[in-house]
């Protein structure tokens, strides 16, 4: 019984310790950013930042062939961009 509930609360917490829903964002915002509201755009773009970060981080080499981590930030504004248009597509009818 306690190893179900020990696997229950493992899977109730992201990759970062945190609970899955206090990483949520509240409705209010995502209403505000579907509605064109630039100030919660920004949040939802700020709420994603580390995520999008992570996903436009490559591994390059230096001249001495030692690896080092660097943004590409046209990756990063493509997925910026990308997040914007699907906030904008967001149907708010299908969500309530």
């Amino acid at each position: 019984m306690s190893g179900h509930r020990n696997q229950k609360q493992r899977n109730q917490h992201n990759q970062h310790g945190h609970h899955r829903r206090d990483n949520l964002l509240p409705f209010d915002i995502i209403t505000a950013a579907a509605s064109g509201d630039v100030g919660a755009i920004n949040h939802v773009l700020r709420h994603y930042e580390g995520y999008i970060i992570a996903l436009s981080t490559k591994r390059l080499f230096d001249e001495h062939g030692r690896p080092y981590m660097v943004v590409d930030a046209e990756m990063r504004r493509t997925l910026e961009t990308r997040l914007i248009v699907k906030i904008m597509q967001f149907d708010l009818t299908r969500a309530a």
